[in-house]
């Protein structure tokens, strides 16, 4: 098995979690790790709201050992607002701070951070350089290749993001414009491994474990990181994990799939401080999902939106195994 090493740590070159916001908290990060993802990364952290004392945000920097190797991202616009954010995130201990330069939604991009910074190089630098003298862990940044179709600035921009001291850098190879539309440019993540001499992290459409080897051959990049095809399918990890490995892998069954999305829930649940039924609304996402691709997993999604009891779950999950599983 061939390695990647970031900072201290070493992983096998098999796949990362890509941060996803409103998505990968703690326990999707946690399925995630236990399926093999060997490098998780937190939900993004406003940098300004951290240091105004933001209850949200703190909670977004919680570690659990079992999550380790692990970064905590930061996103914001101001050197000064992200090196106090930096210095305050040692208390977590995390082992890497990643700097987003790559969301594309409105609310972010509209404060000059995420993707914006695409368009503003030598204040991302200096974010990068503000982070990187705060804090006691290596910092990586996450990128898109540009902010449009006529600024594809990867190269350069990752250039300078090394030249400030970033020790890896992630490029998910759209641009703003494109959201996540449209396919990944990954000959733009290759321009990117070839101009830079820190490890570099291809993201985007990767959807199995044929998808990362072929990134990987066709970027030459360092680790390969999966965003939107982890939803409700921890088990991408263990499929690419077994890929490259040489070993035989087996998809989920139907009630692997259940019992997976019930744990999930429970999770969410146990994990949170709101009510039961509050909480509940937050893991509807998730259990629709564990529905996709199978026989009537519209009506099924549509029921997981009206979730409001675990006991709707079990009951959900028990006529889902009647309509495509052995039943319980």
């Amino acid at each position: 098995m061939q390695t990647i090493t970031i900072g201290n740590h070493t992983f096998d070159k098999t796949a990362a979690l890509a941060p996803m916001a409103g998505v990968a908290d703690d326990s999707y990060r946690i399925l995630a790790k236990e399926q093999g993802a060997v490098l998780l990364v937190s939900e993004m952290i406003s940098a300004k709201g951290l240091c105004y004392d933001s209850r949200g945000s703190a909670e977004l920097c919680r570690i659990t050992d079992c999550e380790r190797p692990m970064a905590l991202q930061l996103f914001g616009s101001e050197p000064d607002f992200i090196a106090r954010a930096a210095e305050m995130l040692q208390a977590y201990r995390p082992d890497f701070i990643d700097l987003n330069m790559g969301c594309p939604v409105p609310k972010v991009v509209n404060t000059g951070a995420g993707s914006a910074l695409m368009k503003t190089p030598a204040l991302a630098a200096a974010c990068v350089r503000a982070a990187a003298g705060a804090s006691d862990v290596p910092v990586t940044v996450k990128m898109r290749i540009g902010w449009d179709g006529s600024c594809i600035n990867a190269v350069e921009f990752a250039q300078a993001m090394e030249e400030a001291g970033a020790c890896a850098i992630t490029v998910h190879g759209r641009t703003r414009q494109q959201l996540y539309s449209g396919h990944a440019d990954w000959s733009q993540i290759a321009a990117v491994k070839r101009a830079v001499s820190v490890p570099v992290i291809g993201n985007g459409d990767i959807c199995s474990a044929q998808d990362a080897a072929a990134m990987y051959e066709q970027t030459g990049c360092d680790l390969v990181a999966i965003g939107r095809a982890t939803y409700g399918n921890p088990w991408i990890f263990k499929e690419i994990d077994s890929y490259f490995r040489g070993l035989p892998y087996t998809p989920p069954t139907p009630e692997e799939r259940m019992e997976m999305m019930l744990r999930h829930i429970r999770m969410i649940i146990d994990g949170s401080q709101k009510p039961p039924e509050i909480a509940i609304r937050e893991a509807r996402k998730h259990a629709s999902w564990y529905m996709t691709g199978y026989h009537g997993a519209a009506a099924f999604r549509a029921r997981c939106y009206g979730l409001s009891s675990y006991a709707e779950a079990q009951k959900l999950a028990e006529d889902f195994l009647a309509e495509n599983g052995s039943g319980t």
